[in-house]
Order: C-alpha cells, then structure tokens, then sequence
C-alpha cells in the first residue's frame, strides 16, 4: 500500500490530507495551535480520530509517543550520536535506518520491511511517499512516520532556535 504525504509550507497549524494511489483522501491530519509540545490527531476518511503522535515534553532528548485508538503504543526516540541521526521506535520493536538528510529511510521488524518513506526533494512543502508492506498495520506506520518527522522538525527548530542569530 502507498500513501503520499503532501504537507503545506505556509500554516500556523499543520493540516493535510494523506492520499492514496489513486489520488483519494485517506486520512487527515491536524495539528493544535496551542498545546505544550506539538500534537498532530489523525482522523480517518469519515473523520473520526484513530491515532495521535504527540510530543513528550520533559526529555533531554526529542520523543514523541503513539496513540492508536486511544492506546499508546509506541515512542520514538533519537538516539544520541555524532554524525548519522539513529532513531528507535519503543514499544514495538521497529528499527529506523536510511539517510534522514536525504529524507530515505526504511523501518523494519526482524529485518522485515514495515515501510519505506522517501520524501521528494524538489516541492513546494515536504512531500512523502510511504511504501507499506502488506500485512503491516498502516495507521500505526503512517502516525510512526509522522512521529520521526516531527522529531527532525523540532532539531531543526532548535537549531534555527540557537543558531539563527549568527
């Protein structure tokens, strides 16, 4: 199963549509504008909310945790190192590996592949593609990648945070 990701680059909240091959709205996500740490819902396509990624805020390191159907089912943490960013996903036992500056990564189970993400580089907002292997849990894969996304997202806004100025 694909989906395709298309983020907006001008908002105050994040809010898109997650579409399938075809083109059809599959699920939709929405952010809070006000809330400690980010939060983004997701609702299926009668918009009724299946899964939240939010953000935990007392950490060291920046984790997000996932909700399916009210149930929390897995956290994403960075790993600490120097070079290559490395993330593990608690809770149920997928590894994170690929290149996150060149937005390719897998997530795999027992060496099997969950899903694939590949985010395009030449767009107007970030745009994803999500390969998930079949049998595999999409809503569950899908709010995992969001999770990661957003965890390279608030590097980023610390980065620009500390070194904006310089």
């Amino acid at each position: 199963m694909k989906l395709y990701i298309k983020q907006r680059v001008f908002s105050f909240v994040d809010k898109f549509s997650v579409k399938d091959e075809n083109g059809t709205d599959r699920y939709f996500v929405e952010g809070q504008i006000i809330s400690l740490g980010k939060k983004l819902h997701i609702f299926d396509s009668e918009h009724n909310e299946i899964a939240l990624v939010k953000q935990k805020i007392v950490s060291l390191r920046p984790k997000f945790v996932v909700e399916v159907n009210g149930e929390e089912v897995a956290e994403i943490v960075k790993k600490i190192t120097f070079f290559k960013p490395q993330y593990y996903v608690e809770g149920l036992g997928w590894n994170v590996e690929g290149d996150f500056f060149a937005h390719d990564y897998v997530i795999e189970s027992n060496g099997a592949e969950v899903v694939s993400i590949h985010k395009a580089w030449v767009s107007w907002g970030d745009t994803f593609e999500l390969d998930i292997a079949d049998g595999n849990d999409e809503v569950t894969a899908l709010a995992v990648v969001l999770a990661i996304d957003a965890v390279l997202h608030s590097q980023n806004a610390t980065a620009s945070a500390h070194f904006g100025n310089i």
